[in-house]
């Protein structure tokens, strides 16, 4: 070498020493930090798909929280529907026992009344009490909100579950497109069966005793009339029964009153509703039902609600969809014509956000009616309140009996169906997204790590490699200055 005042060897050095240098100290930046990206220089790239995997790290660990907060929400709801389910029990225990009448004394069954009082205001406690985070679950308060319903046709509405859109209300239609009716079998005027003028049956003239057989839901009974018997009063004993049998009897008259026919009908509507009216002995022919001669069964009114075909009991209507979970008891003047009701779902029921992402998908909600004594029970019968003393189910009249009877179980059933919601509601649904959000967060935390995260392996390596590199390019720059001194060699 002959030029001294640019040294091109120690300058190639220089620059390979410093990118050595720079490369050392990116690999003891990703040992020390445990990542391959500590900033968008390393990889812009990676940088990008590593932030928005990160977002749904969050967002899952949210949803992971929430679902658990969500699950023990419920369990506390399941929990004390539990003490309303025993409570229940004890007080279907007490109205059997009462209907014992014969055997129990006044004293006694005032006593069975009293402990139900007690009973009935340890459930409405229990309603009115059961909290989560300062939340009543059982009171109402987590019910949905109903506007424009017309009682007058749709008696009871329960909503378990309703998307509402945003900003606006959810209408509901109900259209009754098939009436329901009762179970009935006649006997009309005319003929060796039928009414004579005076208003007795022909079939009960002075020689023709007969004993019916009446059978219904409830049970069957069997009644002997003598020869001459009125058909008012057959009608007037038959339906006396009816609370035992589920069948009443009534004169079909004229509008001048006088009699036209007898009618057997069930005393409640739907497919499960039947009459069977059969002489055992002497002559009585009714007209002939759809089970055959002597035997009609009622039917199912048939309903849309929002156009869907909903499952139908009687008069009871229910529907479950994505959309929509709702159980309505239809009027009789309503459920007997065909007619339509609208209301709308304004807001309310208990919202669970369960997904990563804020939108309907990932938001669940159920409607938890309340639980209090006024609301439990059915319409046709009662509510629960309606047995307590001063009720008018009372036990303190034996003839309450059956529909206090009928009440509670009406209660049990609804505590009993309001629990497995519940209960469905966190295993199906709660649960297995709990369990799905978890292994979506296992693989996607594993995606983000390799990406964003350093391999130590791969490190270690590197930053040898580095460290040589770095002592080889200060070795090669001390050569390189030394090349130019020999030069001095020339001026000698």
């Amino acid at each position: 070498m002959s030029r001294i005042n640019t040294n091109v060897s120690a300058i190639q050095a220089i620059n390979r020493l410093i990118a050595n240098e720079q490369d050392l100290n990116v690999r003891l930046e990703r040992l020390s930090t445990g990542l391959r990206i500590n900033r968008g220089a390393d990889d812009p790239a990676g940088l990008i798909a590593s932030e928005s995997l990160r977002a749904e790290i969050r967002g899952i660990n949210a949803a992971i929280d929430n679902s658990t907060r969500a699950i023990n929400v419920i369990s506390t709801a399941d929990a004390a529907l539990g003490e309303v389910s025993k409570l229940l029990l004890e007080i279907k225990g007490l109205v059997n026992t009462s209907t014992n009448s014969g055997a129990l004394s006044p004293d006694e069954i005032q006593a069975n009344q009293l402990q139900i009082d007690s009973l009935l205001e340890s459930i409405n406690r229990v309603a009115n009490s059961t909290q989560f985070n300062g939340r009543k679950l059982l009171n109402g308060e987590l019910a949905y909100t109903i506007s424009s319903q017309n009682n007058a046709q749709l008696q009871r509405l329960q909503i378990f579950g309703a998307r509402i859109p945003s900003n606006t209300s959810l209408p509901v239609t109900i259209q009754v497109t098939q009436s329901a009716q009762t179970a009935q079998l006649n006997i009309t005027a005319g003929g060796a069966n039928g009414l004579s003028a005076s208003g007795t049956s022909s079939a009960l003239s002075a020689t023709n005793n007969v004993t019916l057989e009446v059978r219904g839901r409830y049970g069957t009974e069997t009644f002997t009339f003598t020869g001459g018997t009125t058909v008012s009063s057959i009608a007037q004993t038959i339906a006396s029964f009816k609370a035992l049998t589920g069948v009443s009897a009534s004169l079909v008259t004229t509008g001048t009153g006088s009699a036209t026919g007898l009618s057997f009908s069930s005393t409640g509507y739907g497919s499960e509703e039947f009459v069977s009216v059969r002489a055992i002995s002497g002559n009585f022919t009714v007209t002939p039902g759809d089970q055959g001669d002597h035997e009609d069964r009622g039917r199912d009114a048939s309903v849309l609600i929002n156009g869907q075909s909903a499952s139908v009991s009687g008069l009871t209507a229910r529907i479950r969809t994505s959309g929509l979970d709702l159980v309505v008891d239809l009027a009789e003047s309503f459920g007997t014509t065909l007619s339509s009701s609208t209301f709308g779902i304004s807001g309310g029921g208990a919202n669970f956000q369960i997904g990563s992402q804020v939108n309907s998908d990932g938001l669940l909600s159920i409607g938890i009616p309340s639980i209090t004594t006024s609301n439990l029970g059915s319409v046709w019968n009662g509510f629960l309140n309606s047995i307590g003393s001063g009720g008018s189910a009372n036990l303190t009249d034996h003839r309450n009996h059956p529909t206090a009877a009928a009440i509670v179980q009406a209660a049990i059933t609804q505590v009993s169906i309001l629990s497995g919601r519940l209960g469905g509601f966190q295993a199906n649904q709660i649960e297995t997204n709990l369990n799905s959000q978890r292994v979506a967060l296992e693989n996607i935390q594993a995606s983000e790590s390799s990406i964003r995260d350093a391999d130590y392996a791969h490190e270690v390596a590197n930053l040898t490699r580095s460290q040589i590199l770095v002592q080889a390019t200060t070795q090669i720059l001390a050569l390189a200055n030394q090349r130019p001194q020999q030069v001095l060699a020339l001026l000698r």
